[in-house]
């Protein structure tokens, strides 16, 4: 899952929402809020604006 949910943030070439990638992707927006807080934790991804992430 947390997979899938980075090569969604790479192929937007932007900072996207958790909504952002749950639209994107077909993934349930609680799968996508688990996949962020993992890859948060793991420093995978960053957020250079308020509320949207891409990757570290």
């Amino acid at each position: 899952m947390k997979d899938k949910v980075l090569q969604v943030i790479r192929e937007a070439g932007k900072p996207v929402s958790a909504g952002d990638v749950a639209k994107l992707s077909g993934i349930d927006r609680k799968e996508v809020d688990k996949a962020f807080a993992d890859l948060k934790k793991e420093g995978a991804i960053v957020s250079p604006v308020r509320c949207k992430w891409t990757v570290a």
